[in-house]
Protein backbone atom coordinates (compact mmCIF):
# COMPACT_ATOMS: atom_id res chain seq x y z
CA UNK A 1 0.00 0.00 0.00
CA UNK A 2 2.80 2.58 0.84
CA UNK A 3 4.61 1.71 -2.69
CA UNK A 4 1.26 2.15 -4.34
CA UNK A 5 1.15 5.74 -2.15
CA UNK A 6 4.47 6.65 -3.29
CA UNK A 7 4.00 5.99 -7.02
CA UNK A 8 0.53 8.41 -6.77
CA UNK A 9 2.65 10.77 -5.38
CA UNK A 10 5.41 10.52 -7.94
CA UNK A 11 2.42 10.81 -10.49
CA UNK A 12 0.48 13.52 -9.38
CA UNK A 13 3.99 15.65 -8.85
CA UNK A 14 4.51 15.03 -12.52
CA UNK A 15 1.32 15.80 -13.33
CA UNK A 16 1.79 19.31 -11.57
CA UNK A 17 4.60 20.16 -12.98
CA UNK A 18 3.84 19.02 -16.75
CA UNK A 19 0.16 20.85 -16.25
CA UNK A 20 2.82 23.74 -14.71
CA UNK A 21 4.53 24.10 -17.82
CA UNK A 22 1.71 23.73 -20.34
CA UNK A 23 0.66 26.66 -18.45
CA UNK A 24 3.70 28.46 -18.70
CA UNK A 25 4.74 27.37 -21.87
CA UNK A 26 1.06 28.44 -23.35
CA UNK A 27 1.42 31.94 -21.58
CA UNK A 28 4.03 32.32 -23.34
CA UNK A 29 3.41 31.69 -26.76
CA UNK A 30 0.56 33.76 -26.65
CA UNK A 31 2.55 36.84 -25.00
CA UNK A 32 3.73 39.83 -26.84
CA UNK A 33 6.94 39.37 -29.05
CA UNK A 34 8.53 42.49 -27.71
CA UNK A 35 7.30 45.18 -25.00
CA UNK A 36 8.43 47.71 -27.06
CA UNK A 37 5.93 49.42 -29.97
CA UNK A 38 7.78 47.78 -33.23
CA UNK A 39 5.66 48.45 -36.04
CA UNK A 40 5.17 45.79 -38.70
CA UNK A 41 3.11 46.12 -42.16
CA UNK A 42 2.47 43.30 -44.37
CA UNK A 43 -0.29 41.98 -46.05
CA UNK A 44 -2.98 39.10 -45.66
CA UNK A 45 -3.75 38.03 -49.14
CA UNK A 46 -7.55 37.94 -50.20
CA UNK A 47 -8.79 33.61 -49.56
CA UNK A 48 -5.54 32.91 -47.09
CA UNK A 49 -5.70 29.72 -45.18
CA UNK A 50 -5.28 29.58 -41.53
CA UNK A 51 -1.39 28.19 -42.02
CA UNK A 52 -0.65 30.74 -44.72
CA UNK A 53 -1.59 33.23 -42.30
CA UNK A 54 0.07 32.00 -39.09
CA UNK A 55 3.22 31.77 -41.33
CA UNK A 56 3.15 35.86 -42.15
CA UNK A 57 2.78 36.42 -38.89
CA UNK A 58 5.83 34.24 -37.86
CA UNK A 59 8.05 35.86 -40.54
CA UNK A 60 7.01 39.54 -39.45
CA UNK A 61 8.36 38.55 -36.12
CA UNK A 62 4.38 38.87 -34.52
CA UNK A 63 4.42 35.52 -33.46
CA UNK A 64 6.79 32.92 -32.05
CA UNK A 65 5.41 29.78 -33.56
CA UNK A 66 2.98 29.04 -36.47
CA UNK A 67 1.98 25.97 -35.58
CA UNK A 68 1.15 27.17 -32.41
CA UNK A 69 -1.30 29.63 -33.59
CA UNK A 70 -2.43 27.26 -35.96
CA UNK A 71 -3.02 24.63 -33.20
CA UNK A 72 -4.86 28.14 -30.88
CA UNK A 73 -7.04 29.35 -33.68
CA UNK A 74 -8.53 25.64 -34.09
CA UNK A 75 -8.75 25.30 -30.04
CA UNK A 76 -10.77 28.45 -30.01
CA UNK A 77 -12.89 28.23 -33.54
CA UNK A 78 -11.14 31.33 -34.92
CA UNK A 79 -12.48 32.67 -37.97
CA UNK A 80 -13.42 35.58 -40.01
CA UNK A 81 -9.74 37.05 -40.05
CA UNK A 82 -9.99 39.81 -42.88
CA UNK A 83 -7.11 39.86 -45.97
CA UNK A 84 -6.25 43.45 -46.60
CA UNK A 85 -3.04 45.62 -45.58
CA UNK A 86 -1.81 45.93 -41.67
CA UNK A 87 -0.05 47.78 -39.68
CA UNK A 88 0.53 45.77 -36.14
CA UNK A 89 2.96 46.04 -33.01
CA UNK A 90 5.41 43.74 -31.73
CA UNK A 91 3.93 44.50 -28.50
CA UNK A 92 1.03 42.91 -29.16
CA UNK A 93 -0.69 39.68 -27.44
CA UNK A 94 -1.70 36.77 -29.84
CA UNK A 95 -5.28 37.27 -28.73
CA UNK A 96 -5.28 41.34 -29.60
CA UNK A 97 -3.25 40.21 -33.14
CA UNK A 98 -5.90 37.64 -33.84
CA UNK A 99 -8.94 40.65 -32.64
CA UNK A 100 -7.02 42.82 -35.25
CA UNK A 101 -7.36 40.67 -38.34
CA UNK A 102 -11.28 39.93 -37.34
CA UNK A 103 -12.08 43.94 -37.60
CA UNK A 104 -10.00 44.00 -40.73
CA UNK A 105 -8.60 46.95 -41.80
CA UNK A 106 -8.88 50.01 -43.91
CA UNK A 107 -5.08 50.48 -44.75
CA UNK A 108 -4.12 51.74 -48.59
CA UNK A 109 -0.85 51.24 -49.46
CA UNK A 110 -1.60 54.11 -52.17
CA UNK A 111 -2.88 56.02 -49.77
CA UNK A 112 -1.22 59.32 -50.36
CA UNK A 113 -0.36 62.86 -47.68
CA UNK A 114 -0.47 66.00 -48.93
CA UNK A 115 -0.27 69.20 -47.03
CA UNK A 116 -1.63 73.00 -48.08
CA UNK A 117 -0.59 75.56 -45.75
CA UNK A 118 -2.10 78.83 -44.52
CA UNK A 119 -1.22 81.61 -46.89
CA UNK A 120 -0.69 80.50 -50.20
CA UNK A 121 -2.38 81.52 -52.93
CA UNK A 122 -4.54 79.32 -55.83
CA UNK A 123 -1.42 79.07 -57.48
CA UNK A 124 0.60 77.29 -55.14
CA UNK A 125 -2.25 75.26 -54.46
CA UNK A 126 -2.16 73.89 -58.25
CA UNK A 127 1.28 73.07 -58.17
CA UNK A 128 1.23 70.99 -55.03
CA UNK A 129 -1.78 69.33 -56.01
CA UNK A 130 0.22 68.77 -60.05
CA UNK A 131 3.04 67.81 -57.80
CA UNK A 132 1.52 64.64 -55.68
CA UNK A 133 -1.10 63.61 -58.39
CA UNK A 134 -1.44 62.91 -61.80
CA UNK A 135 -3.28 66.47 -61.92
CA UNK A 136 -2.03 68.94 -64.44
CA UNK A 137 -1.57 72.61 -62.83
CA UNK A 138 -3.26 73.99 -65.91
CA UNK A 139 -6.07 71.89 -65.11
CA UNK A 140 -6.38 72.47 -61.34
CA UNK A 141 -6.49 76.37 -62.26
CA UNK A 142 -9.37 75.66 -65.04
CA UNK A 143 -11.93 73.85 -62.78
CA UNK A 144 -11.79 76.78 -59.95
CA UNK A 145 -12.60 78.99 -63.46
CA UNK A 146 -15.40 76.38 -64.68
CA UNK A 147 -18.64 77.70 -64.25
CA UNK A 148 -20.52 74.70 -64.38
CA UNK A 149 -18.93 73.40 -61.68
CA UNK A 150 -18.80 76.41 -59.33
CA UNK A 151 -22.25 76.52 -59.92
CA UNK A 152 -23.04 72.85 -58.41
CA UNK A 153 -20.74 73.83 -55.61
CA UNK A 154 -23.42 76.69 -54.62
CA UNK A 155 -25.96 74.38 -54.46
CA UNK A 156 -23.95 71.89 -52.11
CA UNK A 157 -22.44 74.66 -50.07
CA UNK A 158 -24.22 76.96 -47.75
CA UNK A 159 -20.87 79.33 -47.53
CA UNK A 160 -20.84 79.42 -51.20
CA UNK A 161 -22.32 82.18 -53.26
CA UNK A 162 -22.69 83.66 -56.80
CA UNK A 163 -19.87 86.10 -55.47
CA UNK A 164 -17.41 83.12 -56.76
CA UNK A 165 -18.87 83.61 -60.34
CA UNK A 166 -17.53 87.01 -60.77
CA UNK A 167 -15.72 87.64 -63.79
CA UNK A 168 -12.96 89.58 -61.99
CA UNK A 169 -12.14 86.97 -59.95
CA UNK A 170 -9.00 85.14 -60.66
CA UNK A 171 -10.05 81.69 -59.12
CA UNK A 172 -13.51 81.39 -58.15
CA UNK A 173 -12.66 79.01 -55.14
CA UNK A 174 -9.26 81.23 -53.54
CA UNK A 175 -9.76 81.49 -50.40
CA UNK A 176 -12.35 78.82 -49.89
CA UNK A 177 -10.46 75.54 -49.87
CA UNK A 178 -9.06 75.25 -46.31
CA UNK A 179 -5.57 73.92 -45.99
CA UNK A 180 -4.44 71.29 -43.83
CA UNK A 181 -2.69 67.99 -44.29
CA UNK A 182 -5.16 65.68 -46.54
CA UNK A 183 -4.84 61.77 -47.10
CA UNK A 184 -5.99 61.20 -50.68
CA UNK A 185 -6.89 57.55 -52.14
CA UNK A 186 -4.08 57.43 -54.55
CA UNK A 187 -2.29 59.67 -57.01
CA UNK A 188 -4.81 59.44 -59.62
CA UNK A 189 -7.72 61.26 -57.37
CA UNK A 190 -9.68 63.49 -59.68
CA UNK A 191 -9.13 67.18 -58.67
CA UNK A 192 -13.16 67.20 -58.08
CA UNK A 193 -12.30 64.74 -55.08
CA UNK A 194 -9.47 67.04 -53.80
CA UNK A 195 -11.60 70.20 -53.55
CA UNK A 196 -14.53 68.04 -52.22
CA UNK A 197 -12.18 67.24 -49.06
CA UNK A 198 -11.31 70.88 -48.87
CA UNK A 199 -14.23 71.97 -48.96
CA UNK A 200 -15.79 69.69 -46.52
CA UNK A 201 -13.04 70.69 -44.16
CA UNK A 202 -13.87 74.26 -44.45
CA UNK A 203 -17.53 73.52 -43.79
CA UNK A 204 -16.21 72.30 -40.49
CA UNK A 205 -14.29 75.32 -39.72
CA UNK A 206 -16.91 78.11 -40.62
CA UNK A 207 -20.36 76.65 -39.40
CA UNK A 208 -19.36 76.81 -35.67
CA UNK A 209 -19.54 80.28 -36.63
CA UNK A 210 -22.26 80.99 -38.87
CA UNK A 211 -24.58 82.56 -36.82
CA UNK A 212 -22.11 85.19 -36.02
CA UNK A 213 -20.90 85.69 -39.35
CA UNK A 214 -24.74 86.62 -40.40
CA UNK A 215 -24.94 88.88 -37.59
CA UNK A 216 -21.02 90.58 -38.32
CA UNK A 217 -22.84 92.50 -41.47
CA UNK A 218 -20.64 91.38 -43.83
CA UNK A 219 -20.93 87.97 -46.32
CA UNK A 220 -18.59 84.94 -45.64
CA UNK A 221 -17.06 86.31 -49.31
CA UNK A 222 -16.10 89.39 -47.16
CA UNK A 223 -14.78 87.92 -44.06
CA UNK A 224 -12.67 84.90 -45.85
CA UNK A 225 -11.34 87.42 -47.99
CA UNK A 226 -10.43 89.58 -44.49
CA UNK A 227 -8.83 86.68 -43.65
CA UNK A 228 -6.80 86.25 -46.36
CA UNK A 229 -5.55 89.60 -46.12
CA UNK A 230 -5.30 88.85 -42.50
CA UNK A 231 -3.21 85.62 -42.94
CA UNK A 232 -0.67 87.53 -45.26
CA UNK A 233 0.11 90.50 -43.25
CA UNK A 234 0.05 88.66 -39.69
CA UNK A 235 3.32 88.38 -38.36
CA UNK A 236 2.23 86.48 -35.18
CA UNK A 237 -0.30 84.64 -34.14
CA UNK A 238 -1.34 86.63 -31.30
CA UNK A 239 -1.69 89.87 -33.75
CA UNK A 240 -4.12 88.63 -36.17
CA UNK A 241 -7.35 90.73 -34.78
CA UNK A 242 -5.02 93.37 -34.25
CA UNK A 243 -4.38 93.27 -37.85
CA UNK A 244 -7.65 92.71 -38.74
CA UNK A 245 -9.23 95.95 -36.57
CA UNK A 246 -7.02 98.02 -38.55
CA UNK A 247 -8.67 96.93 -41.66
CA UNK A 248 -11.85 97.12 -40.63
CA UNK A 249 -10.85 101.03 -38.83
CA UNK A 250 -9.91 101.85 -42.87
CA UNK A 251 -13.12 100.56 -44.10
CA UNK A 252 -15.04 103.00 -41.81
CA UNK A 253 -13.00 105.56 -42.46
CA UNK A 254 -13.52 105.26 -46.11
CA UNK A 255 -9.76 104.87 -46.66
CA UNK A 256 -8.09 102.77 -48.84
CA UNK A 257 -6.74 99.26 -46.67
CA UNK A 258 -3.18 100.07 -48.67
CA UNK A 259 -1.90 96.43 -48.01
CA UNK A 260 1.13 95.48 -49.91
CA UNK A 261 0.04 91.80 -50.27
CA UNK A 262 -3.19 92.93 -52.37
CA UNK A 263 -0.40 94.59 -54.78
CA UNK A 264 1.30 91.34 -55.19
CA UNK A 265 -1.79 89.29 -55.83
CA UNK A 266 -2.75 91.63 -58.03
CA UNK A 267 0.44 91.22 -59.94
CA UNK A 268 0.46 87.21 -58.83
CA UNK A 269 3.68 87.46 -57.27
CA UNK A 270 4.05 85.10 -54.78
CA UNK A 271 6.63 85.90 -53.13
CA UNK A 272 5.58 88.04 -50.10
CA UNK A 273 8.93 89.72 -49.45
CA UNK A 274 9.72 90.93 -53.08
CA UNK A 275 9.97 94.15 -53.21
CA UNK A 276 7.54 96.37 -54.97
CA UNK A 277 8.15 99.81 -56.76
CA UNK A 278 5.85 103.11 -56.65
CA UNK A 279 5.00 101.83 -60.18
CA UNK A 280 3.11 98.49 -59.52
CA UNK A 281 1.61 100.13 -56.25
CA UNK A 282 -0.61 101.76 -58.73
CA UNK A 283 -1.45 98.52 -61.27
CA UNK A 284 -5.29 99.07 -62.00
CA UNK A 285 -6.69 96.01 -60.17
CA UNK A 286 -9.83 95.23 -57.97
CA UNK A 287 -7.59 93.20 -55.52
CA UNK A 288 -4.98 96.23 -55.75
CA UNK A 289 -5.85 98.27 -52.56
CA UNK A 290 -2.72 100.51 -52.71
CA UNK A 291 -4.19 102.53 -55.67
CA UNK A 292 -3.87 106.06 -54.86
CA UNK A 293 -6.36 106.83 -57.62
CA UNK A 294 -9.37 106.58 -54.37
CA UNK A 295 -10.82 103.66 -56.79
CA UNK A 296 -10.28 101.31 -53.90
CA UNK A 297 -11.16 103.52 -50.72
CA UNK A 298 -13.66 101.61 -48.38
CA UNK A 299 -13.07 98.20 -50.46
CA UNK A 300 -12.33 95.07 -49.87
CA UNK A 301 -10.53 93.06 -52.78
CA UNK A 302 -12.83 91.76 -54.97
CA UNK A 303 -11.90 88.25 -53.19
CA UNK A 304 -9.70 86.37 -51.34
CA UNK A 305 -5.88 86.06 -52.13
CA UNK A 306 -4.69 82.71 -50.14
CA UNK A 307 -6.02 79.99 -48.18
CA UNK A 308 -6.62 80.68 -44.54
CA UNK A 309 -6.38 79.46 -41.22
CA UNK A 310 -9.20 79.07 -38.42
CA UNK A 311 -7.18 82.07 -36.65
CA UNK A 312 -7.32 84.38 -39.18
CA UNK A 313 -10.64 83.33 -40.05
CA UNK A 314 -11.71 83.97 -36.07
CA UNK A 315 -9.67 87.49 -36.52
CA UNK A 316 -11.68 88.68 -39.34
CA UNK A 317 -14.97 87.60 -37.27
CA UNK A 318 -14.19 89.00 -34.05
CA UNK A 319 -11.63 91.59 -34.88
CA UNK A 320 -9.81 93.72 -31.52
CA UNK A 321 -11.35 96.68 -30.90
CA UNK A 322 -9.04 99.66 -31.28
CA UNK A 323 -8.32 102.95 -32.77
CA UNK A 324 -5.33 101.99 -34.85
CA UNK A 325 -5.25 102.72 -38.90
CA UNK A 326 -1.95 101.30 -39.17
CA UNK A 327 0.48 98.62 -39.02
CA UNK A 328 4.28 98.11 -40.13
CA UNK A 329 6.47 94.83 -39.20
CA UNK A 330 10.00 94.24 -39.04
CA UNK A 331 10.39 91.36 -41.21
CA UNK A 332 13.60 90.14 -39.68
CA UNK A 333 11.80 90.00 -35.87
CA UNK A 334 8.26 89.20 -37.25
CA UNK A 335 7.20 92.08 -34.66
CA UNK A 336 4.12 94.34 -35.72
CA UNK A 337 3.75 97.67 -34.50
CA UNK A 338 0.11 99.68 -34.61
CA UNK A 339 -0.38 103.06 -34.71
CA UNK A 340 -3.22 105.96 -34.91
CA UNK A 341 -1.27 108.21 -35.72
CA UNK A 342 -0.09 108.60 -39.70
CA UNK A 343 3.52 110.39 -38.31
CA UNK A 344 4.24 108.00 -35.75
CA UNK A 345 3.67 105.15 -38.06
CA UNK A 346 5.93 106.80 -40.61
CA UNK A 347 8.73 107.31 -38.21
CA UNK A 348 8.34 104.18 -37.55
CA UNK A 349 8.47 103.14 -41.19
CA UNK A 350 11.53 105.52 -41.78
CA UNK A 351 13.25 103.68 -39.01
CA UNK A 352 12.78 100.57 -40.40
CA UNK A 353 13.59 101.17 -44.32
CA UNK A 354 17.16 99.25 -43.72
CA UNK A 355 15.89 96.19 -42.52
CA UNK A 356 12.65 96.00 -44.76
CA UNK A 357 13.82 97.25 -47.85
CA UNK A 358 11.68 98.67 -50.59
CA UNK A 359 8.84 101.04 -50.13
Amino acid sequence: MKTFRNIALIILIIATITIVGLCTYYKYMISPISNQEEIVSFEIPANSSRTTIAKILEEKGLIRDDRFFVFYIQLYKISNMKAGYYNLSKNLSTEEIIRALQKGTTLNPNEIQVTFKEGITMREVARIISENTENEEEAVLAKTKDTDYLQSLIERYWFLSEDILQEELYYGLEGYLFPDTYNLTNSSVSIEYIFDKMLNRMDEMLSPYREDIEKSGYSVHQILTMASMVEKESAGQNQRDHVASVFYNRLKKGMSLGSDVTTRYALKIDDNKQPLSSAQFETKSPYNTRLTDGSMNGKLPVGPISTVGLSSIQAAIYPMESEDLYFIANIQTLETFFYSNYNDFQNKKNELASVNGGL
